[in-house]
């Protein structure tokens, strides 16, 4: 995606409705509605509910360098190494690879293009978008909502 595309999809993401929320009964972790409401901050249920995006360089994790592993916000999972994150140069954390089994993904078409929506694999809780403009091995970049995870130091 080129940078002109890139912030076209940014402005569009923040005057368009967000996609429909994670299906639950799906998974292995569901809630009801009210115990997510409970549970998350207003944002982090629009981002990981609702399918919404959190504004660039707004996440503290996004300057995350310590090693460990990033969790889901919605269920605990482990779902990335910091080993695989890398500065993408976009304001959302990044990472070139998921830990295995760790995501589902799915088409998204919301934004007038086709991408490819990240949840988590346990929870269906959204986490961003896979595009292929990463670095090697992949040539991935998952690029990610920060209020989604939860860091834990190694």
């Amino acid at each position: 995606m080129h940078r002109r595309q890139f912030l076209a999809a940014s402005a569009a993401a923040l005057v368009l409705p967000a996609a429909p929320r994670a299906d639950e009964g799906t998974f292995a972790v569901t809630r009801s509605e009210a115990e997510w409401r409970k549970r998350l901050t207003a944002l982090e249920y629009e981002v990981m509910r609702e399918a919404g995006t959190e504004p660039p360089f707004s996440s503290p994790l996004h300057d995350q360098k310590t090693p460990g592993r990033y969790h889901c916000r919605g269920c605990d999972q482990a779902l990335y190494s910091s080993n695989h994150k890398y500065d993408s140069g976009t304001g959302w954390p990044s990472f070139w690879q998921s830990l295995p089994g760790a995501i589902g993904t799915r088409r998204d078409r919301k934004l007038f293009i086709s991408r490819t929506e990240c949840h988590c694999s346990r929870c269906g809780s959204h986490l961003g978008h896979i595009f292929d403009d990463g670095p090697p091995p992949t040539g991935k970049r998952h690029c990610l909502n920060g209020v989604a995870l939860v860091f834990r130091p190694a």
